[in-house]
């Protein structure tokens, strides 16, 4: 079964302009294929829907139900991948109101993602008599911004129940031997979960990473894993006419050669906000190296057609966009007709809101593509479990491939160090 449709029509790009690479992949495809077994390679999400630590797995689901008996609050600790993509499956998962009341669970609140005083104390002040859980996220436990929002929640979790308790109360995934933050958890009994060695951040959200909050809230974690398992053996195919996966990373380097550098991640649906919010993470850390890559941005329709919509349809012509097209809503609403039809509006009446949603992106995508902005749109079936696992390793592996494509190590993110020399510097810290 297949929850993904990749659909290029719009792009511009013909079918044997995209073959024109079929060597060039299989030669990528096996390469990566023949390394995903050595530890040293960072290559371990491309089986890890079928290799992943079972028993842990257990252990995941069972301190998840831990957490919702006795949790009002789960705190995530964590910032990029280590908290990126369990925000965007939980949000794309729950009731959007998961959060104010909605939610079947303890509500999840992400901090570790920022150094502002005035977030974390509004955070302190939401929590306020609640009880509450930790699940600390990181490989080493000396990023600055999780480091210090775990050194002040810590303290809030001692004061506010005990040493013993507040033990009880955080569970840690970290690296699997060593790091600061395994030694604190060794040396305080701390639950902890393993962040796999060969599995880097922004490809985590399929270990204990993103399962853990993920599984907090209900969502069936099983159900995500067979649907990144559906995307492991569909996407296995070295053939580039049948593999939509790479196709789409094709469609990229062929637009990015055109000039077209920037890439518009879309959706029409709100839950799907921080899904983007993962995905420019994914491609921009994977692919912004040594002068290259395609800038990865992203918009919510139609909100944001009254704002960044004009520049879409009339701005530089350096943009594509890629569509996240939701076929099947889980619930909609049949607009009625009103007698006084004062707003004008008794055209849609009888219409559902998905219809004429459906209609606003059909309309967006001509008008757009008119207007010289290419457009590639991916269908996925519906907003459940095994759809996101799929469309979650869909953009893993395609992300992979086009880094390899654009001549990159899409593994490594040596960048994101430099600000932090500056910052170490400025603070004080010896050495720097």
């Amino acid at each position: 079964m297949s929850y993904i449709k990749l659909d290029y029509q719009y792009s511009n790009i013909p079918i044997e302009d995209i073959l024109e690479y079929k060597e060039e992949i299989k030669k990528i495809h096996n390469e990566l294929h023949e390394k995903s077994q050595d530890e040293r390679e960072f290559l371990g999400w491309l089986t890890l829907p079928t290799t992943y630590d079972k028993k842990e797995f257990e252990r995941i689901k069972k301190a998840a139900q831990k957490i919702r008996k006795d949790s009002e609050v789960l705190l995530c600790i964590g910032i990029g991948g280590s908290y990126l993509g369990a925000r965007a499956i939980i949000e794309s998962l729950t009731h959007t109101f998961y959060n104010y009341g909605k939610g079947n669970g303890p509500q999840i609140l992400y901090v570790g993602n920022n150094l502002s005083p005035n977030y974390m104390n509004d955070i302190i002040d939401m929590i306020g008599e609640k009880s509450v859980s930790i699940n600390v996220i990181s490989k080493s436990g000396t990023t600055t911004e999780p480091a210090i929002a775990f050194r002040i929640f810590r303290e809030f979790l001692e004061s506010k129940y005990g040493i013993d308790e507040a033990r009880k109360r955080i569970y840690v995934t970290t690296d699997k031997e060593k790091g600061a933050l395994k030694t604190l958890a060794t040396e305080e009994g701390y639950e902890a979960f393993v962040i796999p060695d060969n599995v880097g951040g922004r490809y985590s959200v399929l270990t204990a990473v993103g399962l853990l909050p993920i599984a907090v809230t209900g969502i069936d974690i099983d159900r995500l894993m067979i649907g990144a398992k559906i995307a492991e053996d569909k996407y296995k195919d070295d053939n580039l006419k049948y593999n939509e996966c790479y196709q789409y990373a094709v469609l990229r380097n062929i637009l990015y050669k055109n000039d077209k550098n920037i890439e518009i991640l879309v959706n029409y649906e709100p839950k799907m906000h921080y899904f983007t919010e993962w995905w420019k993470q994914l491609y921009g850390e994977s692919e912004g190296k040594e002068k290259k890559g395609i800038f990865p941005t992203g918009v919510d329709f139609t909100t944001d057609l009254h704002s960044m919509g004009q520049y879409i349809q009339q701005g530089r012509r350096n943009l594509f966009e890629t569509v996240l097209a939701v076929d099947n809503p889980n619930i909609d609403i049949t607009i009625k007709q009103d007698e006084d039809n004062l707003d004008g509006m008794n055209f849609v009446a009888g219409k559902t809101l998905d219809y004429v949603n459906k209609k606003a992106m059909e309309g967006t995508i001509e008008a757009h593509v008119t207007g010289e902005v290419p457009n590639i749109v991916i269908h996925l079936e519906k907003l459940e479990e095994e759809a996101i696992g799929s469309l979650i390793y869909f953009f893993e592996l395609s992300c992979a491939i086009s880094g390899k494509l654009l001549g990159v190590n899409p593994f490594n993110q040596p960048g994101v160090e430099e600000y932090k020399k500056n910052m170490f510097r400025l603070l004080g810290k010896s050495g720097y």
